[in-house]
């Protein structure tokens, strides 16, 4: 036995490190292929210029267009490509080499905590906005990741941060879009910002949709608290769109199988649809845990609307409301849904009553049943307009879903349990109670409830129940294609039984001229007939 004589260069140890990191999170292969294609055969060294193109947004002939785009936007998505680069890629003489080149992918994209990757989020965003001049008055005590953050935020900057995740999302899930996209409504993400971090001078009027002038210092420690609470997956938005690109460079020239999204021109045309779960409502909600739930939200509603009707289960206005049309669309539908409900509650103001609309909405990790009592494994419960928060559950209590129809039986009961669909609290202290016409929806104050997080569903909610008009109910199906083929075969066989009981076989009685029917029969058509009686 001798030594190796093997003639291959000898891997250093910091390459051996950098592609374990890279092989535990699967992207080795998708990294080689990228940096083949964007490498100089001559120096086997990527070129800065290749990726800041591949990096940029707008370098693909995309834009983000739509009455709310503020022209700073418009520039730092011009920036965004060199501005990636310089923050993630050390470059070497000639370009990036290959070890570099692994590096700077694990600095963006290998598993560490939320707080860094919130922490490079910011970088980023810091460095783009002041490439389109855009002051933004955030300070990093150290140039380490997981640094303390100072300073404060405007809600201008707030929204600014929102979009380009938005883009990035939308980005990250439409590797062969291009064109233009719409930047969605994101103001309900900017007022949860506002009521949890900071106080406006003269109070907040949640029901006035414009942000652009308020000027309300809301400071960095309460914001990464916010995002933490509320939104954790929101630095999940640079890692995918970093990853996304460079897949996009290992697959060049390689037709992409193809999917579920369609072109950009349709995210244009749902609008036309109404529906209550917009691009920016879905996206607030996609983006609040990691799940596969959240996953079918995005795929569905975030790169592009091509998945949406598939995905609608109910709808009160096209299906009818009640609790029976309800109930028709969602039996039998084993996965996640989620329950959008749309109403509007008065309050008497100088004699006259002043409507305001809000939107809330319900998750379920399991299917229906109808049942007396509440059920369940788990859920979440949302505020989605005009001020969007979130409410997970905390362990004390398993009353998620409670969904009774009327009993079968006539059977007479003393203290008859509500009929209706409810959500938290406990029988007769629902903290969302609809009710069997889906014609009003009772919301309760948080201390009724020991299976959510506590917090106001609507804004100014007192301790008193608020009892308001619904509009509009509208079930989404989250379990994918699987789900849905299951309550197809469902709907199908119960569809044979009940036309198996609409028929009568007379073949299954041992005789006709024998059976008590025939006898009725008789007696029915000639009464005083003589009959043998049989002894």
């Amino acid at each position: 036995m001798g030594a190796s004589t093997s003639s291959e260069p000898r891997v250093s140890a910091e390459q051996n490190e950098a592609e374990s990191v890279a092989a535990s999170t699967g992207a080795l292969p998708m990294l080689q292929n990228a940096f083949s294609k964007l490498a100089n055969p001559q120096t086997n060294a990527v070129p800065l210029e290749n990726l800041q193109q591949r990096f940029s947004f707008a370098g693909e002939g995309r834009s983000c267009s739509g009455s709310n785009v503020p022209d700073s936007l418009t520039v730092m998505l011009d920036h965004l490509g060199s501005i990636l680069v310089d923050q993630f890629f050390v470059p070497d003489k000639g370009g990036i080499n290959w070890v570099e080149f692994v590096k700077s992918y694990n600095k963006c994209c290998a598993r560490v905590s939320s707080s860094v990757s919130l922490n490079m989020l910011l970088r980023v965003f810091v460095a783009v906005s002041e490439s389109a001049n855009v002051p933004i008055h955030l300070e990093f005590e150290s140039g380490d990741t997981d640094c303390k953050i100072n300073g404060h935020l405007l809600p201008s900057d707030v929204f600014l941060l929102l979009a380009l995740c938005w883009v990035m999302s939308w980005g990250s899930r439409n590797l062969k879009g291009e064109g233009n996209l719409s930047l969605p409504d994101l103001n309900h993400l900017v007022l949860s910002v506002i009521t949890s971090c900071g106080q406006v001078e003269g109070g907040l009027d949640v029901w006035d949709r414009d942000i652009s002038s308020l000027e309300a210092q809301l400071p960095a420690g309460k914001f990464v608290t916010w995002v933490m609470n509320t939104v954790p997956c929101l630095p999940d938005c640079l890692r995918l769109y970093f990853n996304a690109r460079l897949q996009i460079a290992a697959t060049d020239g390689v037709e992409l199988a193809p999917s579920d999204s369609s072109s950009v021109g349709v995210i244009s045309s749902i609008a036309a649809h109404d529906y209550l779960l917009t691009q920016g409502r879905a996206w607030a909600i996609s983006i609040t845990n990691k799940s596969r739930v959240n996953e079918e939200i995005s795929g569905a509603f975030i790169s592009n609307g091509g998945g949406m009707g598939d995905k609608l289960v109910y709808r009160s206005s096209t299906h009818g409301r009640g609790l029976g049309r309800f109930w028709s669309r969602v039996e039998g539908y084993k996965g996640p849904l989620l329950i959008l409900i749309s109403a509007s509650s008065g309050e008497p103001h100088e004699g006259n009553s002043v409507d305001r609309k809000w939107v809330i909405g319900v998750l379920t990790d399991q299917a229906f049943e109808s049942k007396d009592i509440f059920y369940g494994n788990s859920g979440c419960l949302y505020s989605i307009d005009p001020v969007f928060h979130v409410f997970p559950p905390i362990g004390k209590e398993k009353n998620f879903v409670y969904s009774h129809l009327h009993p079968t039986g006539k059977v007479y009961q003393p203290h008859p349990k509500p009929v209706g669909l409810a959500f938290g609290g406990t029988l007769g202290n629902e903290r969302i109670f609809i009710d069997e016409d889906f014609s009003k929806v009772t919301v309760r104050h948080h201390s009724v409830d020991k299976t959510y997080r506590s917090g106001s569903l609507l804004p100014d909610q007192g301790f008193l129940p608020v009892e308001g008009i619904i509009s509009v109910v509208e079930v989404w199906g989250l379990g994918g294609k699987a789900a849905k083929q299951v309550q197809d075969s469902f709907k199908k066989r119960e569809e044979l039984f009940t036309e198996q009981r609409r028929k009568v076989d007379l073949k299954t009685f041992a005789n006709w001229e024998d059976s008590p029917e025939k006898m009725m029969m008789d007696m029915m058509s000639d009464p005083n007939a003589v009959r043998r009686e049989d002894r």
